[in-house]
């Protein structure tokens, strides 16, 4: 698979007017317009429209984040990095890092925190394949390509021997939901691309048809995240 099969537009410079008075424009245009602080929302995910929560991404690791990142183990690869905040707290505690994101500005700014950043699909050839201790998913960031139990296959085949998969999850109730989603920011929108929702009532079946097995499954202060283990 390509960033194209999740990310229609992804890489696309041209905008277009469109009938509703939006620019369409691509999701990397918004998406790193963001990370630099202009507000941007998301529809198509919640029931109603909801601002990103990129301020979080922004900032350090949080205790939240921390609790996750505890899980983490030897050589981690950071899938869906966005500004790094994971990957840098992760290199500080003597991990060897690699963060991907598909996103220039989002490879740039964890760059600048001083993680080894990559701008690739994760579907796309990855260095070390096969030979990494840990991937992690984190904000959400199973739900990429809107088909989850695709993504955790790719991931597991990316893990060396005895690896792991650090996931976040949703909250218990919440199910499997596949979304078409898009992003707006001032009067410009993206196309429609596949996102989910897996909640942790959902994870182990999903582990399963991926070839993997729940290992731990945890809440903390309200974040729930699992680890996978082939």
């Amino acid at each position: 698979m390509s960033t194209a099969e999740f990310y229609p537009d992804a890489d696309g410079l041209a905008s277009e007017t469109l009938t509703d008075g939006h620019a369409h424009v691509s999701f990397s245009e918004i998406f790193a317009d963001a990370l630099r602080g202009i507000p941007c929302s998301v529809r198509g995910v919640y029931a109603e429209e909801e601002l990103l929560p990129v301020h979080s991404w922004l900032r350090p690791a949080d205790r939240a984040d921390r609790a996750v990142l505890s899980h983490c183990e030897g050589a981690t690869m950071d899938v869906g990095c966005g500004p790094g905040r994971m990957s840098a707290h992760l290199r500080e505690r003597g991990h060897a890092v690699l963060a991907v994101d598909i996103v220039s500005e989002a490879v740039e700014q964890a760059r600048r925190r001083g993680v080894p950043a990559l701008r690739r699909n994760v579907f796309d050839p990855m260095p070390g394949e096969g030979h990494w201790d840990t991937v992690l998913l984190a904000d959400g960031n199973i739900g990429i390509g809107g088909e989850p139990h695709a993504l955790l296959r790719r991931c597991a085949e990316l893990l060396g021997p005895g690896g792991r998969l650090v996931v976040d999850l949703e909250a218990p109730g919440t199910g499997l939901k596949t979304h078409e989603a898009r992003l707006v920011s001032e009067g410009r929108r993206t196309s429609i691309f596949p996102w989910a929702q897996v909640g942790a009532d959902a994870v182990e079946p999903l582990a399963r048809k991926a070839g993997l097995q729940v290992s731990r499954l945890r809440e903390h202060h309200g974040r729930w995240f699992a680890v996978l283990t082939p």
